[in-house]
């Protein structure tokens, strides 16, 4: 087939009755074209890419005082690096006396003998040329030469390494991930000094082309999830990549469950701790979201933190935390089911005040309730969206002011603001927001059949949302696991956290190549070898010669004031 100049296709790519379609991307146009060893050719392609961008650098110059060449770059992208590589170019000839042939020894000379550049390479393609400049590398053609010099000048602004603004923790690092993927890659390699660890670059989007890292640790986790992760990512065809959570939308299992089945994470810490496991981690350029593939239900109730203190406190919090996601989910539908079909079963002393409260209150409890729910939505959404200046103030007016003035006015009873108060704080205590707003969204439908049927709508609600989570994968990998199917090696870590020197196994369920995580007799040597070297009864003998359990009887001090 023989490729039509850019000018001649535009004139050919017509539809719809003649009217000229969108032009097709520089990807397309110039794929599989080959740079020519004419300057002139290739300056006029780059134009037909860039020539409406006024930020597009394209400048002429002379290697070795009379080979023409080329140099393009754009400034904003750069950091000043072009200039470095083209005074490499310019000064040649101040260094030689006679300019050499345009063959292959002038290539070999320039790369060899006097580009500064460490990352100086060359490309055939004009393709991978334009891709090049787009990320922020300066292009130097030199005539009769059939190949491009690359050079990385890259240097986008990004802003300082920070604390998670979404997983606060009291007790562990304190870094977080930022927009850069170098960077984000860098806060990895930092903490996980091995050559195992691999990262994969792929480029998705039409336009944007953004890098998505693959990051994994060779030898634990299974090679076929690697290649599934990377088979789904390759059949990703959209225009552009602008967060992470465009890829979580394309390469998830379950489409249409409210329940997310990849993690996201800010921190490094827990990125790492993930890829230990036998996990796979995925960065996108431009994100500070990193999301982890696969997930299962326990993860999202789960901190960093949880491994970082005693094992006794961190088993009670957990629990705290699972109980305060069942709260929020169905405390607020009992309420209804109960004040509506069975207030028998609530006492008679309370029983009187809450019939007290709902006096004069004109709506049936479930509109009450569903009221309050909706208000609780808006006011959170609103505290979200505002400024962070008026957005507190915001919330403690919406509170104090607007629920008082609801309940002096009678259109809602006092139990009923302190059950939506209750549910939520209790959906603050997931630590996983997207897990948490899932449990917010399914209150609704379980808060409308309570109202409907009562104790058994709440029963039939929560039922069918277990078998949901009965029926999704993450990965092939059950959402439920290690719970369903039960894996007692890791049950250790799920309702409550067993020890660390107990958890000797990786995960059962992601099939690591390496199963071992602790040493099988590291804790054992640890205690059997402890020694207490300042104990006292031990200490002052050796000091002072003491013997059975006793210091000598001055051991050194007369008594009185201590002088040295």
């Amino acid at each position: 087939m023989i490729r039509l100049p850019w000018n001649k296709q535009k004139k050919r790519n017509t539809g719809n009755g003649g009217k000229r379609q969108a032009p097709n991307s520089a990807k397309e146009r110039f794929e599989d074209e080959p740079i020519t060893g004419n300057i002139e050719e290739t300056i006029s392609r780059l134009r037909d890419s860039f020539d409406y961008s006024d930020d597009f650098i394209i400048r002429r110059f002379l290697v070795m005082g009379e080979v023409p060449a080329v140099v393009c770059y754009f400034p904003p992208l750069t950091d000043g690096g072009h200039q470095e590589a083209l005074k490499s170019f310019m000064t040649i000839g101040n260094r030689m006396d006679d300019a050499p042939e345009r063959s292959g020894a002038l290539k070999k000379m320039l790369l060899n003998d006097y580009l500064f550049s460490s990352d100086g390479r060359t490309e055939t393609q004009l393709q991978i040329v334009i891709e090049e400049l787009l990320n922020g590398s300066t292009v130097v053609h030199v005539e009769g030469m059939e190949e491009a010099f690359v050079f990385c000048t890259r240097n986008i602004e990004k802003r300082s390494i920070n604390q998670p603004e979404t997983e606060q923790v009291i007790r562990g690092p304190r870094e977080g991930f930022i927009e850069n993927l170098m960077t984000n890659i860098s806060l990895i390699r930092y903490r996980l000094q091995t050559p195992d660890l691999r990262i994969k670059i792929n480029k998705l989007g039409k336009y944007t082309r953004t890098c998505i890292g693959v990051c994994y640790i060779h030898g634990i986790v299974d090679p076929s999830l690697v290649e599934e992760v990377q088979r789904r990512l390759s059949l990703i065809e959209i225009d552009g990549i602008i967060d992470s959570g465009y890829v979580e939308q394309f390469i998830e299992d379950n489409h249409y469950s409210p329940f997310p089945q990849i993690q996201i994470t800010e921190r490094p810490d827990k990125a790492v701790a993930s890829l230990l496991e036998g996990r796979v981690i995925i960065l996108v350029d431009g994100s500070p979201i990193a999301l982890i593939a696969p997930a299962v239900f326990n993860q999202f109730y789960q901190t960093s933190e949880d491994y970082a203190e005693r094992f006794l406190l961190v088993s009670f919090i957990r629990l705290a935390r699972l109980l305060a996601l069942l709260f929020s989910l169905s405390f607020p539908a009992l309420y209804v089911a109960v004040i509506s079909f069975n207030p028998e079963l609530i006492p008679t002393e309370f029983a009187v005040a809450v019939a007290g409260g709902r006096a004069g209150v004109p709506f049936p409890a479930v509109v009450e309730v569903l009221v309050m729910e909706i208000s609780m939505e808006v006011l959170r959404e609103a505290t979200i969206r505002l400024p962070q200046q008026v957005g507190g103030a915001l919330s403690i007016v919406g509170v104090l002011v607007v629920g008082q003035a609801a309940v002096a006015a009678g259109f809602v009873s006092p139990i009923t603001v302190v059950i939506i108060a209750l549910t939520t704080i209790g959906s603050f205590a997931t630590p996983a927001y997207n897990a948490a707003l899932a449990l917010r969204l399914l209150r609704f439908p379980i808060i409308i059949i309570s109202g409907m049927f009562g104790l058994y709508g709440v029963m039939v609600g929560l039922i069918v949302i277990n078998n949901h989570l009965l029926s999704l994968k993450s990965f092939g990998v059950p959402y439920l696991s290690p719970i369903v199917p039960g894996n007692f090696e890791a049950m250790k870590d799920t309702v409550f956290r067993a020890p660390l020197w107990w958890m000797k196994r990786r995960p059962n369920m992601l099939h690591p190549r390496d199963h071992t995580r602790v040493g099988t007799e590291s804790f054992n040597k640890l205690e059997h070898t402890k020694q207490s070297t300042l104990d006292p009864r031990k200490a002052g003998n050796k000091e002072t010669g003491g013997s059975n359990g006793q210091s000598a009887s001055n051991n050194g001090d007369s008594g009185g004031q201590r002088s040295d």
